[in-house]
């Protein structure tokens, strides 16, 4: 994206600096970028403002966008040298700041070691024995049903076939229930091979004033419910209360990226192992007393 010259304040800024620059006998080196802005010895740059400018923006919105980020360049760079000036302990910064650095190079490196010598791809069969020799760690926080929904009109037909029907999983009912509901139903909702919330099921239905939605499980796979205009059937096939064991089929991307996890913390602390050795048998470090 270029970026507009005609920028509020920036032209006068861009013309002072050229002027500043013409005027000195030392030129800097810009290192092949374009001056937009020097204040304080220090420069803003057009690539540096052109990599900012976000995408999409209108022409008007660009110039504003522009005017204010080079106003809080300047702003901030006058403040910094300002900052510099008065803070009595420039030491103690230093010394975080290389702390800083030294962190965020070891993380980069590490990262990089793991990239390259650490696969990502874990089989199917290593997640599943050990989200099962971790069955702590996978825990129901909310209960969780398997099963099947039919929310029908009051005056639907074959209602006799519908209460027979939504009560069993086998495949002929299930088929029966899906052609049925093509015609007839408001909400049908087939989740056998899904686990859902308990809360989110009960939802589809009419509240019952201090009952929970556990309490209504309890014991009780096949429940009917009717209002003013509607019939509502379900089925309950499994159920998983809160503390249970969590069901597989959800605990897997938790349980893989734990495996994952320990794998990395592993293979690191050995590198550092690794690493520790080899100075000491090449005798690079020295204990002093």
């Amino acid at each position: 994206m270029q970026v507009p010259m005609r920028i509020t304040g920036i032209g006068l800024c861009l013309s002072l600096s050229l002027c500043l620059c013409a005027a000195c006998s030392h030129t800097p080196d810009h290192q092949g970028k374009t001056p937009l802005v020097e204040t304080k010895g220090r420069f803003l740059y057009r690539e540096d403002l052109q990599a900012a400018l976000p995408a999409g923006l209108t022409t008007d919105d660009s110039l504003l966008f522009a005017d204010r980020y080079v106003r809080r360049w300047i702003e901030e760079t006058l403040l910094y040298e300002k900052a510099k000036e008065n803070i009595p302990d420039n030491a103690a910064i230093e010394r975080q700041v290389e702390n800083y650095r030294r962190t965020l190079i070891l993380h980069t490196y590490r990262q990089a070691l793991i990239h390259q010598k650490l696969a990502d791809n874990v089989g199917e069969e290593e997640v599943e024995a050990y989200y099962h020799s971790h069955a702590g760690l996978f825990r129901v926080e909310s209960p969780l049903v398997k099963g099947l929904f039919i929310k029908v009109p009051l005056k639907a037909p074959q209602l006799s076939e519908v209460r027979r029907w939504y009560k069993s999983d086998s495949h002929e009912a299930v088929e029966h229930l899906e052609k049925y509901s093509l015609r007839n139903a408001v909400k049908y909702e087939y989740f056998y091979d899904k686990w859902r919330p308990v809360s989110e099921v009960f939802a589809w239905m009419p509240r019952q004033e201090g009952i929970a939605a556990e309490n209504r499980l309890q014991g009780n796979r096949h429940i009917e419910l009717q209002d003013t205009a509607f019939h509502y059937f379900l089925h309950i096939t499994d159920y998983r209360a809160a503390g249970e064991e969590e069901p597989y089929e959800i605990a897997r991307v938790r349980a893989r990226e734990l495996l994952l996890n320990e794998r990395q913390a592993a293979f690191l602390k050995q590198a550092d192992e690794d690493l520790y050795r080899e100075a000491i048998e090449n005798d690079e470090v020295k204990y002093y007393q």
